[in-house]
């Protein structure tokens, strides 16, 4: 009948990782690290956690689109082996589901990235996801690779971070100032230049509306440094993003700006999860730093932005409408 699933198709993405099975089975089992490990992934949330299974939501960047699914997953770690399920594909997927593998080899681990897919369109429809799942799913098994073999354990070069302010506001006019960002360059000094695009909300997103921007920001020292994003925005509640073109020393870079109601304002946490590169973060730095002092600079720099635009945001909401600003 039309629309109906066709034949089920799949792939296998192979690997050889020179670690033990654990240390790559850890960076799949802890989806919390894919938006800084994986290229294509913005952000994932745990949404149910128990013993050998979980319910997460995924979103990244297909093709040229972003998508957002659920999935069903359960790990088992004795067997090294954690499988998952979409719960409810978008079309044209009609069907997706596979497994990671990790088995021990004399030299390491033997990684096996398994998809069984089924799609409701032509053969147009076929080849197109297939060619993005192949994509991604090379990118995503050099990724475990590279992570699995890297000298420093994830702990050491991934870390989070979140700052606070409490405004004296509605909610609706702090993500009104967070997500109106081509605005910015006037409103925060740190910010030179940027160049905006929002898609709408849609069902394929999640309901988020998806932003993507350029940004160059201004240093301590005048120089100036240009980052790409992308930015899934929930009108209201928070604004989720990740740089797909970090500045030099860094993997990865993203976050969330999240409001929460409180007595007499919102409280406007801002988050950011970073992943440090070894090999450049010294001379990004300036000079050859240990991997703790590195980190604790790191956090200053971006942690002092994200509390200039903080204290932006205070100001001006709560200047437009004459309150007194809580500098606390």
């Amino acid at each position: 009948m039309a629309g109906s699933a066709r034949a089920a198709r799949a792939a296998d993405h192979v690997a050889e990782v020179a670690a033990p099975p654990g240390r790559p089975y850890g960076l799949i089992a802890d989806v919390t690290r894919w938006p800084a490990m994986f290229a294509p992934c913005l952000a994932a949330a745990v949404l149910e956690d128990g013993p050998g299974r979980q319910r997460i939501r995924l979103w990244a960047v297909v093709g040229t689109q972003v998508r957002s699914w659920t999935s069903e997953r359960t790990l088992d770690e004795r067997q090294g082996v954690v499988t998952f399920r979409q719960e409810a594909p978008e079309p044209p997927i009609a069907r997706m589901n596979g497994s990671w593998r990790f088995e021990p080899t004399a030299g390491g681990t033997r990684l096996v990235l398994h998809h069984a897919w089924a799609t409701t369109g032509g053969g147009q429809a076929d080849e197109m996801i297939a060619a993005a799942l192949d994509r991604n799913s090379t990118a995503e098994i050099a990724a475990v690779k590279a992570w699995a073999e890297r000298p420093q354990g994830p702990s050491e070069v991934l870390f989070t971070f979140s700052d606070q302010v409490r405004i004296g506001g509605s909610a609706a006019e702090v993500y009104d100032f967070l997500h109106d960002a081509d605005r910015w360059p006037e409103r925060l000094p740190h910010v030179s230049r940027l160049d905006l695009e929002t898609a709408p909300v849609s069902s394929a997103a999640a309901g988020a509306a998806v932003q993507t921007m350029e940004m160059d920001t201004v240093a301590a020292d005048g120089s100036t440094h240009t980052t790409q994003s992308v930015r899934l925005c929930f009108r209201g509640e928070r604004i989720v993003y990740k740089q797909t073109t970090p500045p030099r020393g860094l993997l990865a870079h993203g976050g969330e700006w999240r409001l929460t109601p409180v007595e007499d304002g919102v409280l406007v946490t801002a988050r950011h999860q970073v992943a440090l590169d070894p090999e450049t973060i010294g001379d990004a730095l300036g000079g050859p730093l240990p991997l703790d002092e590195a980190r604790a600079r790191v956090r200053r720099l971006i942690g002092g932005n994200s509390r200039q635009t903080l204290h932006a945001v205070q100001a001006g909401v709560e200047g437009a409408a004459g309150r007194p600003v809580d500098a606390r």
